[in-house]
């Protein structure tokens, strides 16, 4: 017997790699599985165990109108072509061109998750035009989920999403954590921290991530300059818009500050520190925050839809009001005072990441949720 067709959309190989591959694992045991991506490599997922059929596609991840129209007009030709039963979009260009070239070609179950909203933080035409589109794009989905229940709820009062058609699955992550990569790990700890001159006793603030404007690294930067010795501050990601020379125009030449560009083991980061911080404008979730968290820190984080799910505040972590500078800093010198309160909070951290957000336990909930629907 065939098995039932369905498609994936999304942008970049980094999203299917990094988010999606372990639900495209389980699935494609179920279902004939396409993914439909912009991929210089279509052999990208070649060795990961993900036996699925990778047709590239250009899907710019920024308004170009005539590379939009063509790349819509190839979705509906193939949409056509294959007959899928189902097709799942993921982030917001994509979303909008896959949606829309589902319904022309009446494909009966288009489904999009929702993972952040780039307006969120815009104003005027930018903010209107961007939202209108996942407005559009909300509309000619048959389903929607959100990766969080605070995100949906935003959607839901922002007039995007009507009451009730989106849904978060388990308790939201769109992936959930492998905890099994993500653990407290003595060896590396000590490893991370004598490469960079850290002494055990020291308190390691660590922001893992691009380095950009909307992460609030700068408030970050500054909120850790107020701190006393003792403590020192890590930023382990890609730099975006010169953010590092900013932070260091900003904090000045900081022995305490410390810049890492690019690692493939964020997990030794996370389990060489002590507090991790998120104090992002915008987030969808923040999986980061519950990477951290099964590594067994806590994580301080801006009080914003998303970030307010992976982070219970007062338990697994601290909430602070976003843009808040001083706030922030209150928030970072109480965990560096209070080991006690960092020992106790990184462990219920842990637990909670485990119970709630294990990556086994999300993609359970992805197979449920497309067994209802097929």
């Amino acid at each position: 017997m065939a098995r039932r067709k369905i498609c994936v959309v999304a942008a970049s190989e980094i999203t299917i790699r990094a988010f999606l591959a372990g639900h495209l694992r389980a699935l494609s045991r179920r279902y004939d599985v396409s993914v439909v991506v912009n991929a210089e490599n279509p052999d990208f997922l070649a060795g990961s165990g993900v036996e699925v059929r990778v047709i590239p596609l250009a899907i710019e991840r920024r308004i170009s109108p005539l590379r939009d129209l063509a790349a819509l007009f190839a979705l509906i030709r193939l949409f056509r072509r294959e007959r899928f039963e189902l097709v799942h979009s993921v982030t917001p260009k994509a979303g909008l061109l896959a949606m829309l070239a589902a319904l022309f070609a009446r494909i009966p179950r288009r489904v999009h998750i929702f993972t952040g909203q780039v307006w969120a933080t815009r104003s005027g035409a930018s903010r209107l035009l961007l939202k209108s589109m996942d407005r559009l794009l909300a509309a000619c989905a048959t389903h929607l989920l959100a990766d969080s229940g605070s995100q949906r709820d935003f959607l839901v009062g922002q007039g995007v999403v009507k009451e009730g058609k989106a849904k978060v699955l388990a308790q939201g992550s769109i992936s959930g954590v492998d905890t099994v990569r993500f653990h407290p790990d003595n060896k590396a700890r000590a490893c991370i921290r004598e490469a960079l001159d850290i002494v055990p006793q020291d308190c390691v603030f660590l922001f893992l991530g691009r380095l950009n404007p909307d992460k609030g690294v700068l408030d970050l930067a500054q909120a850790f300059t107020r701190l006393p010795e003792g403590c020192h501050l890590l930023f382990v990601g890609p730099d975006e818009a010169g953010m590092q020379a900013r932070i260091e125009e900003m904090a000045g030449a900081h022995a305490r500050m410390h810049f890492v560009a690019y690692t493939d083991n964020p997990q030794q980061y996370m389990a060489a520190a002590d507090v991790f911080c998120l104090p992002s404008y915008r987030e969808g979730f923040g999986s980061v925050i519950i990477e951290a968290a099964a590594c067994g820190i806590p994580a301080i984080g801006s009080h914003i839809y998303g970030v307010s799910d992976a982070i219970e505040e007062g338990r697994s972590g601290l909430l602070f009001p976003p843009r808040d500078i001083g706030a922030l800093a209150d928030c970072m010198f109480r965990l560096f005072a209070d080991v006690s309160l960092r020992s106790v909070m990184g462990e219920y951290a842990r637990e909670r990441a485990s119970r709630d957000f294990s990556s086994a336990r999300v993609t359970q909930a992805w197979l449920e949720y497309y067994d209802a629907l097929l």
